[in-house]
């Protein structure tokens, strides 16, 4: 997933995005402990993600005020 992408979003959106994203690291995470994850990297990818989300809800915040 881009920035380029999430930054047209809006901020409930976003919300939405970062909700989905932690259950899916929830979800690899769990897939990786039993042994039934068969792409690792995908965990990271799911990572960065979410950092990304959260830095653009945070930019959004600040322009805000």
């Amino acid at each position: 997933m881009k920035a380029r992408e999430l930054r047209g979003l809006s901020f409930e959106e976003l919300d939405g995005k970062l909700q989905e994203l932690v259950q899916t690291y929830f979800n690899l995470r769990f897939q990786h402990k039993t042994g039934q994850l068969e792409n690792p990297r995908r965990i990271r990818q799911v990572r960065q993600d979410i950092a990304r989300v959260r830095t653009i809800k945070r930019q959004q915040e600040l322009q805000i005020r």
